[in-house]
């Protein structure tokens, strides 16, 4: 059950009497957060935001993934990202029902909600190198609710790789395009289409590519217009505002 959804059940119990006021206050303590030793999770962030908090593992102990992500299981679905195989074995003592995705380096707790049809969103990726960002992007976003098609090495080193897709691009809500090198690929998907694009750098590339920062500057330069930037390798960072931008699209055309 979702945090969101727990919150109205005891609001409604409080309100037939079925359950007292201190009763509700046990089970509400932990809002607006819950203190650790290491870390403060926010529970009341899938109010706020509509998403619970995600879990960055990168840096963490195994011992501190697996009890972050157990207390967030506690509460409702979990993402976790930047996860080694010794997180994924440290978390699955406590939470057993965790699934690892290894190649997008992601860990999940709770079921893909089905996706609308429309309107949907692309993950492009230059290389096969830049997959694990990618995979991160498309995964996050469809943890979030929505559909996601991918499209994978379509560089422009083989620029007619990516326009044999040019009709999936032009009818898709938002495009995250993750691209290493001199991270081209950005600008050439965002003078075709007529959505947002959001560009991830990735560190993948030699010497003069300088860790990302080549293609970060290039992508911040793009003349084509409505190109946005996330950080290096940040493929969470994109996934998650391409679902923002599809969730709100919906919700637009619903209130047609």
């Amino acid at each position: 059950m979702e945090w969101s959804d727990r919150l109205r059940q005891v609001l409604e119990a409080v309100q037939t009497g079925a359950l007292s006021v201190q009763e509700a206050w046990q089970q509400l303590r932990d809002l607006p957060y819950e203190t650790l030793e290491f870390a403060r999770i926010d529970h009341h962030r899938v109010l706020r935001k509509g998403f619970p908090e995600v879990v960055f593992g990168q840096g963490k102990t195994p011992d501190q993934v697996a009890l972050l992500v157990e207390r967030l299981a506690a509460k409702g679905r979990v993402l976790a990202t930047r996860i080694e195989p010794t997180h994924y074995e440290a978390v699955q003592t406590r939470v057993p029902q965790a699934i690892y995705h290894p190649e997008a380096r992601v860990l999940t707790v709770g079921d893909f909600p089905a996706p609308p049809e429309h309107p949907y969103g692309v993950v492009v990726s230059a290389g096969t190198a830049d997959l694990p960002v990618a995979q991160e992007a498309a995964l996050t976003a469809r943890f979030m609710g929505v559909r996601v098609e991918t499209l994978f090495d379509v560089g422009v080193a083989g620029i007619h790789r990516v326009l044999n897709h040019r009709q999936l691009l032009m009818e898709a809500g938002a495009i995250v395009v993750v691209a290493g090198m001199e991270g081209a690929l950005a600008s050439v998907v965002g003078g075709l289409v007529p959505c947002p694009v959001i560009a991830v750098p990735t560190s993948i590339g030699y010497g003069a590519h300088f860790g990302g920062l080549a293609p970060l500057l290039t992508m911040l330069n793009s003349c084509a217009p409505g190109v946005c930037v996330v950080n290096i390798d940040n493929g969470f960072g994109a996934g998650y505002c391409m679902a923002l931008i599809l969730q709100q699209a919906a919700s637009l055309t619903e209130g047609k």
